[in-house]
């Protein structure tokens, strides 16, 4: 790796400990979204013992840790999710959840712990020249932590010239940096779908209007909208993920729900979908003499790297580590992250760091997941680098 960067390593190393006991901590505590408050407790007093100025409640549990040095006009943003999610650990470690049925599955717990570590290490040496804005956010995993605390004023009261976050990614190798120009995680939009018929006898089909039928109708018609209307080129994904309807093998309900996930790694494709998602249903239904009703909820937003924030994230990972232990330019994701309402007010970057291969090393949302304690160093080390360049 690169000399005149290994001091960021050797820095982290000697906090080593230090992150992977504060890191555990919180994975023995997990909360869920909204309800991080031992975990905003934690982080507010390490960033106020190293003499950041802290301003908790913006989006419930958020919070903003700042640091100023010099007369920099520049001003950089960092942000760490801290919830949990809603999952009963099977992992068997010592430091598991305390709170059964919550775990944290998504290593928000790493992503905190590696923040803290940056932030020690900057509010020690304060070589940089400007405003650092530290963003821990709540409720990442579906409430929109990111979406209240722009609508509560976040770069309002902390304005930033460009925002970066990172989070661990299982299957790439473990502490390696993986950037992407452009779309880098879908959009998650949710539609649920009420078909009403008429309920009658089991016997009698005719003499009603079957929702069941009309429902499957719908259920295969969906599997052609990506293959026969996305572009091959592009990314669109509709899941129907749950039917409900009917209770006895003889008896037509009148009512039949579909509870369907859409995904999309652009707006085009996004919109595209949602159009064709409703004029589908329609034409089935009508087919099929009943009534079809489309609840359409829209999620979060395509998240879009812009090309100089990331050329700059890529660049300071470069001069840290190495090309070997670089992926300049990896695949986009399908999952989704709320990170990208910040990038649409905000220029900034988005990207991952491998949390380990193999099939000792489970994905992201299962009971058996754990963050790789052996990343905390270098991504630490990866923020404290990024900040100094980008406040030179």
């Amino acid at each position: 790796m690169p000399a005149d960067t290994q001091h960021y390593l050797d820095a982290m190393q000697r906090f080593a400990a230090d992150l992977v006991a504060i890191r555990r901590d919180i994975h023995h505590h997990p909360e869920l979204g909204f309800a991080e408050n031992r975990t905003s407790d934690l982080v507010a007093e390490r960033l106020e013992a190293w003499g950041f100025q802290v301003e908790r409640g913006i989006g419930k549990t958020g919070l903003v840790g700042q640091l100023r040095c010099g007369d920099g006009p520049k001003r950089l943003g960092l942000r760490a999710d801290m919830d949990a999610l809603p999952i009963e650990e099977r992992t068997g470690l010592p430091h598991s959840s305390c709170h059964p049925g919550v775990m944290h599955a998504c290593g928000h717990d790493g992503h905190t712990a590696m923040l803290l570590g940056a932030a020690r290490y900057l509010a020690q040496t304060r070589r940089f020249n400007g405003t650092l804005n530290l963003i821990f956010q709540p409720a990442e995993e579906n409430f929109g932590g990111a979406r209240r605390m722009l609508d509560e004023g976040l770069f309002e009261r902390y304005p930033c010239d460009s925002v970066f976050a990172m989070h661990n990614m299982p299957g790439y190798p473990t502490g390696k940096l993986v950037f992407r120009d452009g779309a880098m995680m879908a959009s998650s939009d949710y539609v649920t779908v009420t078909v009403t018929g008429v309920g009658g006898h089991g016997s009698s089909p005719h003499h009603g209007r079957d929702s069941v039928v009309a429902a499957a109708s719908i259920v295969m018609a969906l599997q052609t909208l990506v293959s026969r209307n996305v572009s091959p080129f592009d990314l669109g994904v509709v899941t129907v993920g749950a039917i409900h309807g009917g209770a006895a093998s003889n008896v037509i309900p009148e009512k039949v729900t579909l509870e369907i996930s859409v995904r999309a790694m652009s707006a085009e494709v996004r919109a595209l979908l949602e159009q064709r998602i409703k004029e589908l249903i329609d034409g089935q239904s009508r087919s099929f003499g009943v009534q079809a009703e489309v609840e359409y909820r829209r999620g979060y937003p395509v998240l879009v790297n812009t090309p100089r924030e990331t050329q700059f994230a890529r660049e300071t990972a470069l001069a840290l580590l190495g090309p070997d232990e670089v992926i300049e330019q990896g695949a986009g994701r399908s999952g989704s992250e709320d990170f990208a309402y910040m990038l649409e007010e905000c220029p900034g970057s988005y990207l991952f760091i491998g949390n380990g291969t193999g099939k000792s090393t489970p994905m992201l949302h299962n009971p058996r997941y754990d963050f790789n304690d052996e990343v905390l160093v270098r991504g630490a080390a990866y923020w404290a680098c990024l900040t100094e360049r980008f406040l030179a």
